[in-house]
């Protein structure tokens, strides 16, 4: 088991925290934003970019629809890689690790901060299937406005978080002449080691 505790670990979270924290400070519209690669049960890697809603000592956490095709994707294989850019900075974090379900309770309470209108699009959204026309997801919308108007929006049992729990974090950024800075800290059994590497 990855040692979370581990001084080069912490040291490693408290520097992508500073480079969020500056990334949030450039006016990006989306600083948090990241790409989210996983591997399907066919083995065939998977893509997209989701947004980054906790990063601490347990790891990194993000929020979907667990039906939806990453979230059956983790299900065959529990692993992730995520990729931060920032432009602005011209730097970028690279994070690895096990990918776990969240609690109920972190679920729960991290829902209960969601716009009302993105709660209402869990419920609508049968998220990665096909949709014949747009307007069969306005009717959905327009369904669960009705059937939840006056009452709070409850979380549907199939959306929840998944947390990567980094064994790999690299920070790499951009130097003249091709000649980038890359640092890697990782994690080899159990013991986290930090490494400089070549471009």
């Amino acid at each position: 088991m990855t040692d979370t505790t581990a001084p080069l670990y912490l040291e490693a979270l408290q520097r992508f925290r500073d480079l969020l924290r500056q990334a949030e400070q450039t006016g990006l519209p989306e600083p948090a934003a990241m790409s989210l690669a996983t591997v399907n049960a066919e083995g065939r890697p998977e893509v997209r970019t989701v947004l980054l809603k906790a990063a601490d000592e347990r790891g990194f956490v993000f929020y979907t629809n667990t039906l939806s095709r990453k979230g059956r994707a983790l299900v065959a294989r529990p692993y992730a890689s995520l990729c931060f850019f920032w432009q602005p900075l011209l730097a970028q974090v690279l994070v690895e690790g096990a990918v776990e379900q969240v609690s109920d309770a972190e679920a729960d309470a991290y829902w209960a901060t969601r716009p009302r209108a993105s709660q209402i699009g869990a419920w609508a959204s049968r998220q990665s299937e096909p949709l014949a026309r747009r307007e069969e997801l306005e009717q959905q919308v327009a369904l669960y406005q009705r059937r939840f108007e006056g009452q709070p929006v409850p979380r549907p049992s199939y959306w929840s978080g998944y947390r990567v729990k980094p064994d790999l974090i690299e920070f790499w950024f951009s130097r003249p002449g091709r000649l980038h800075e890359r640092e890697r800290y990782v994690a080899e059994a159990g013991e986290w080691r930090k490494l400089l590497l070549n471009p």
